[in-house]
């Protein structure tokens, strides 16, 4: 298992161990995604907007996810790296254990307060029902949502991405299959496509804990003891993804409330298939950062400083290119990825608009993702979380609160392209001290 992340990567060897990890997060975006296209088409708008308004409950639960597998991540491969197998076995028990729990009582606090919540997050009395059904219904789900989430980032470092990319696109196969049936041929509306989504995430999470529970593989599921330093520092290492994560909710939170505001539902069904779009082109790199992460926080624990170095060189000169290919495809493409959402006058025209102007994000989000995640990689926790606070909370919040006093939806449009650039002259400074500027802090040196 080690053998694989502790080889010598050549720029195409780097791709293609992290390419399985791009398809896997891109699949994991096309959940919801594929559910918004059925309830758009199938349901209609408002069933759309419903959707959109509860789903920061399920970010919570990636973000807690999320947080545990990159900063997990971070202490298995190191440890691995130091040849302390034993304790990285632990650690991967104790970091499944913890977040099994977290999603097991959040499953039950939306159980217990479904209407509570939908009201707390802007449903109003048309769509409070919706929201209630679909809330309940996908949040019983929630532990399979965390440990797919766990096992996808776990598999990488375990030497066997490959299983991981064909039980995430199995599980897309089945969310989109069971779509179709339950939505469409069964009439079960929105309750249909919260259980489509929830039955595709049983399949990695049950397949991921079936591998792990095998003790022939190096890395596996074992008895530990309560590593409380290790556990703190893997959140400690995570938080800056799961604030990444977890400020997704804020902000489709925000956008709601102002969208609303200023074009009604129409404004909230737009905003959220401009989202949709943000997910999957995100998730490339996070995939990417996902990937890469365990071979660069091996080589760090390692102290193999050329073969660090020649990682990051591949990872950002790869990002870099990636992402004006990524964003200009995305505006040239703007129309036709509205088109398969909607066909509602007033969603189409607002949501056409709005992508034109939202994708340039995709020029600069590219580079801040995998800036976090390789700071994450290398276990420091505080870079990372400042990049990814300021990215997609602090500044998106202030771009958000100040663009539509002045330019209306447009303003609302632009919040995001204006926070990601923002957030890439922060990312450049940091890049220029920890990797360029010599000295103690200097990785390389």
């Amino acid at each position: 298992m080690s053998t694989s992340i502790s080889q010598h990567f050549s720029p195409w060897s780097l791709l293609k161990f992290a390419f399985p990890s791009i398809i896997m997060m891109m699949f994991m975006s096309l959940y919801t995604i594929v559910d918004g296209i059925f309830i758009s088409r199938f349901i209609g708008s408002n069933a759309l907007s419903s959707l959109n308004i509860v789903y920061p409950v399920a970010s919570v639960v990636i973000a807690i996810g999320t947080m545990l597998a990159t900063g997990g991540n971070a202490v298995i491969s190191r440890y691995l790296g130091e040849g302390k197998q034993q304790l990285a076995k632990e650690c991967l028990s104790l970091f499944t254990l913890a977040g099994f729990l977290l999603s097991l009582l959040t499953s039950i606090l939306a159980h217990l307060f479904p209407d509570f919540i939908s009201r707390a997050l802007g449903a109003n009395d048309l769509l409070l029902a919706d929201c209630r059904t679909y809330l309940t219904v996908l949040m019983t789900f929630a532990p399979a949502c965390m440990l797919q989430t766990l096992f996808q980032s776990y598999l990488v470092t375990a030497g066997a991405p490959h299983l991981g990319l064909f039980l995430t696109m199995i599980a897309g196969v089945i969310n989109a299959g069971m779509d179709y049936a339950l939505i469409v041929y069964c009439n079960l509306g929105i309750a249909g496509a919260a259980l489509a989504t929830g039955l595709g995430q049983m399949v990695p999470a049950l397949a991921g804990l079936v591998f792990f529970l095998n003790q022939k593989h190096t890395l596996h599921l074992t008895r530990f003891t309560m590593h409380t330093k290790e556990l703190i520092q893997a959140c400690y290492n995570g938080s800056s993804e799961m604030v990444n994560q977890l400020s997704n909710a804020v902000i489709t939170f925000l956008f709601n409330i102002i969208l609303m505001r200023l074009a009604g539902p129409n404004g909230v069904a737009a905003i959220t298939i401009l989202l949709y779009g943000q997910f999957l082109f995100n998730a490339f790199y996070l995939g990417f950062s996902i990937g890469i992460s365990p071979i660069a926080g091996y080589q760090y624990g390692a102290r193999n400083r050329k073969e660090l170095k020649s990682i990051y060189r591949i990872s950002f000169l790869f990002v870099s290119i990636s992402s004006v290919i990524i964003a200009f495809a995305a505006v040239y493409l703007s129309t036709s990825i509205v088109t398969i959402f909607t066909d509602d006058p007033g969603t189409y025209a607002l949501a056409v608009t709005g992508f034109g102007i939202f994708a340039y994000n995709f020029l600069f989000s590219g580079f801040n993702i995998a800036s976090s995640g390789f700071f994450t990689a290398l276990s420091n926790g505080k870079v990372s979380a400042i990049i990814s606070f300021c990215r997609t909370l602090l500044f998106t919040v202030i771009s958000l609160l100040v663009l539509p006093q002045f330019f209306g939806v447009n303003g609302a449009w632009l919040a995001i392209p204006v926070a990601e650039f923002v957030t890439l002259l922060l990312c450049i400074g940091m890049h220029r001290k920890y990797f360029y500027v010599e000295g103690k802090q200097n990785y390389f040196h």
